[in-house]
């Protein structure tokens, strides 16, 4: 994995180079940014280059992201076949984890999910991967070089897992780098962010997704432009957009609906509305909450009729035309704010059916707002 393989992020780039020239590379440095951005991406490719001795079996196998100095620690679920007493950690999925970054080092919790097999739960990094970490750590690099510790979603450790790595980044192994990747560093310990160097990555240009999207997934200038303009600088959203049948298309559909039916006030099938959205896994309701929020920022734009500020598909778009008028400037922010406390009440293990019933019925009363 090469600076090359990394989609934009020049300045990134050049940063995390400039550490290495002028000798100040930190012991602990976090990339934090959105989701699609390219961190994981970014934090492998300088990992490559710090462990990169110029040997044949160096290059070998960092070609293959299996050199014994380079770790990863990424969020897991607890498996039926597991003991109760096992505290899942990442190794437990080295083989699942390995087959997905092979593949591409652009993909979502929701993708890792699937690869786990554990959809309908939310995945954490537990006390015992701290410990694991502490053991390979304390080892001497079998290059004689850097030892590099990839940690990617650190905000989703427990409490415990968090203080035990607080101990760790506090008095770090010799040659050892710490690459945090988060997209949500205030999450994490202060006395963490306190202890780490923050890089904040930006959205991936618009002409870099258009190129990567003519470059890499052969496709006309006029599909990559229009694909580019909805992707935001997500190039995990730009690749859904390519997708045929994607999850964009269900999101929409169960916007209509609860829309439609708040509107009409119907109770009933606003229940079993509720009750299909509480069927979905945890990640994806909050998925679907998120673009809840994105859809609802777009139809109040709308109404302003200025085609550049509104990043809509053409499906989307049908629909606005007609709803638009009823997200103003009386409803917006509480339309906003109880999306938010769904996307945290959800975040917490809440009762998915309570929560999406009553997300629906104060819709009702939302939508008559002026």
């Amino acid at each position: 994995m090469t600076f090359d393989e990394v989609i934009g992020q020049q300045e990134a780039k050049a940063r995390l180079m400039q550490m290495v020239e002028e000798d100040r590379l930190p012991h602990a440095i976090m990339l934090c940014g959105p989701a699609g951005a390219g961190k994981k991406a970014l934090a492998v490719a300088f990992a490559c280059k710090l462990l990169d001795n110029g040997s044949p079996s160096s290059k070998a196998m960092l070609q293959k992201l299996e050199h014994p100095d380079l770790h990863f620690t990424y969020p897991t679920i607890k498996l039926p076949s597991m003991s109760t007493e096992h505290k899942p950690v990442s190794d437990d999925f080295a083989k699942e984890w390995h087959e997905l970054i092979t593949d591409t080092l652009y993909f979502s919790m929701d993708e890792w999910m699937q690869m786990m097999g554990g959809e309908n739960q939310q995945a954490i990094i537990t006390a015992g991967e701290s410990d694991d970490l502490v053991r390979k750590l304390s080892l001497k690099s079998s290059q004689g070089g850097y030892k590099v510790s990839i940690i990617w979603l650190p905000e989703r450790m427990n409490i415990e897992c968090a203080n035990k790595l607080l101990k760790l980044i506090e008095e770090p192994p010799q040659q050892t780098v710490f690459i945090m990747i988060s997209e949500e560093p205030d999450k994490l310990l202060e006395t963490i962010r306190s202890r780490v160097q923050r890089i904040d990555i930006k959205k991936t240009s618009y002409e870099d997704i258009c190129q990567a999207l003519i470059e890499r997934r052969g496709i006309s200038e006029e599909a990559a432009q229009r694909i580019g303009r909805l992707a935001n600088g997500n190039w995990l959203k730009a690749l859904e957009e390519l997708q045929v049948g994607s999850e964009n298309e269900f999101f929409l559909d169960m916007y209509i609906m609860l829309m439609r039916l708040a509107y009409q006030r119907k109770i009933k099938d606003l229940r079993k509305w509720s009750e299909q959205m509480a069927a979905l896994g945890r990640e994806k309701q909050k998925r679907w909450l998120n673009y809840f929020l994105r859809m609802t920022r777009e139809n109040f734009m709308y109404n302003f009729h200025e085609a550049e500020l509104c990043y809509m598909t053409q499906k989307e778009e049908d629909f606005a035309r007609n709803f638009a008028r009823f997200v103003n400037e009386g409803n917006i922010l509480p339309i906003s704010d109880m999306a938010n406390l769904a996307i945290r009440d959800i975040g917490q293990n809440a009762n998915a059916k309570i929560v999406f019933f009553d997300f629906a019925l104060q819709m009702i009363v939302l939508l008559l707002q002026k």
